[in-house]
């Protein structure tokens, strides 16, 4: 099946791409054969971007003064585009990443859920009248910060991009986005969107690259002034840390390594089908996965024969051709840093309940069985560091205090989900918890409207909800004097 869509680079409202130019080739990880080619943006394109940016943003500019209403109806019409193309990204989604088209057709409409989200803030960005001292109106705005830069990922490319995207246009910004080299296509949908909704040239612009080239271009560049990044922990850092050179404000959502704690009062069956959910949809490759599993020991046999019965059940393919409800792995190298992984838990003592390696039945393809570990203690490398893959670690717990002693004792905190009958229990867990965001008795789950980061190695700042407002405009405060 080939790529019909587009594969250049889009800067200042056109498409380019020097014949010369190097090409990054996506591989579909089903099949391992390349699905397409784009075009790799370097240094001068992205400066050349930077550039076209800070001009469709300066003061008297079409953009910079479009009243917030119309801006809404564009953020509309752009959603609208990007609603019509469904078939379109979610196939370039799954050959891009492989996931199933069931899970690229989830990630497509959260997106449209977020545009729209967004595009009914447009017009609601407002400051503040201070009470000060003397005869004094004190008054604050709420202004677009201006060029913002957005290094996308790989495991939710075309999401993780919405959910960045849409705020910052929604405030009046612009826009340089680097979509992850080893899934480039869905991103530049948002190209084509702008370019159907009418956008000012300018305001968005798309570099699929290396992020070796294109990303350290984006982020140490001095014209950048909100830079956000999703990714692991280390590079996350890596990128904090030349932003802060140019003084650059930065997003960061990075890594984690999610509890889902489950007590004896809690509805099995239901915790089960949530702990499957948590660590194998997308092949587990998500910084939210729950990929601890905390059990009261009463519970315990119970519900690992429950969750591995799961696991066993879940058939891979690419889901294109296939009913498969897990894909394989984005990338070879990725599947390989996973094996390790299980071979690291093996060797720690860990007991592999199911899985732990690659299917017999796949010839082809970067597919990893759906794995999970028993007999696992806290401070075992796989309860420890992010796999990024499906990976369960199972540890067993004899009461709340060691749970939460547990779930707390690691260097993320992004997301736990807690499964409990208990109201009090619930909440009281929530508040002690050491992380952004927490789930009860529901797997991993957010909304446009809710606030999305964590603390400790998982990141700083917030997306979504009014929370991703304040991160994509800065306060001026306006004091006049009416003596």
């Amino acid at each position: 099946m080939s790529y019909d869509g587009p594969t250049d680079l889009y800067i200042d409202g056109e498409w380019t791409s020097e014949q010369e130019a190097e090409q990054i080739d996506s591989v579909d990880p089903a099949t391992e054969d390349v699905y397409a080619s784009v075009a790799a943006a370097d240094e001068t394109d992205v400066d050349v971007a930077v550039q076209a940016a800070q001009d469709a943003v300066t003061p008297g500019s079409e953009w910079r003064t479009m009243a917030p209403s119309e801006r809404a109806s564009i953020l509309h019409d752009f959603t609208d585009a990007l609603e019509s193309w469904r078939d379109e990204i979610t196939l370039a989604e799954a050959r891009d990443n492989g996931k199933t088209q069931f899970e690229a057709k989830l990630e497509h409409g959260m997106v449209v859920d977020t545009f729209r989200y967004y595009a009914g803030w447009a017009d609601k960005v407002e400051g503040s009248q201070i009470p000060v001292e003397g005869n004094r109106l004190d008054y604050t705005l709420r202004e677009p910060v201006g060029v913002t830069g957005h290094i996308v990922p790989w495991n939710y490319p075309f999401q993780l991009a919405g959910r960045s995207i849409a705020p910052a246009l929604a405030c009046g910004n612009s826009l340089v986005i680097k979509p992850s080299s080893q899934t480039p296509l869905s991103a530049l949908y948002y190209a084509k969107a702008a370019e159907k909704a009418g956008l000012p040239d300018g305001v968005i612009n798309v570099l699929p690259g290396r992020g070796s080239v294109a990303g350290n271009a984006l982020a140490e560049h001095e014209g950048v002034d909100h830079l956000t990044f999703t990714g692991s922990t280390e590079i996350g850092t890596n990128i904090g840390a030349t932003a802060g050179e140019q003084v650059t404000n930065v997003t960061l959502e990075l890594g984690g390594k999610g509890p889902q704690v489950v007590f004896p009062d809690a509805d099995l069956e239901a915790a089960a089908q949530g702990v499957r959910y948590g660590i194998f949809m997308n092949c587990g490759q998500m910084c939210w996965a729950g990929s601890r599993l905390v059990v009261h020991e009463d519970i315990h046999d119970d519900l690992v024969d429950m969750v591995v019965d799961h696991a066993e059940s879940i058939p891979l393919g690419d889901g294109i051709t296939d009913s498969a409800q897990m894909g394989p792995m984005v990338s070879d190298s990725q599947r390989k840093e996973v094996l390790e992984y299980i071979e690291t838990g093996k060797n720690e003592g860990a007991t592999v309940a199911t899985g732990g390696g690659v299917p017999n039945d796949k010839d082809e393809g970067y597919f990893v069985e759906p794995t999970v570990f028993t007999d696992v203690t806290n401070d075992m490398t796989i309860a420890r560091e992010e796999i990024f893959g499906p990976v369960l670690s199972v540890i067993e717990v004899s009461d709340e205090a060691e749970a939460l002693e547990v779930a707390n004792d690691s260097p993320y905190g992004l997301m736990a989900c807690v499964w409990t009958d208990s109201l009090s229990r619930a909440h009281e867990f929530a508040r002690d918890l050491e992380y952004g965001m927490v789930n009860v008795n529901e797997t991993p789950n957010t909304f446009p409207q809710t606030p999305f980061g964590g603390v400790k190695e998982s990141g700083t700042g917030r997306e979504q909800g009014k929370y991703a407002i304040e991160e994509y405009t800065r306060v001026k405060n306006v004091n006049v004097n009416l003596q």
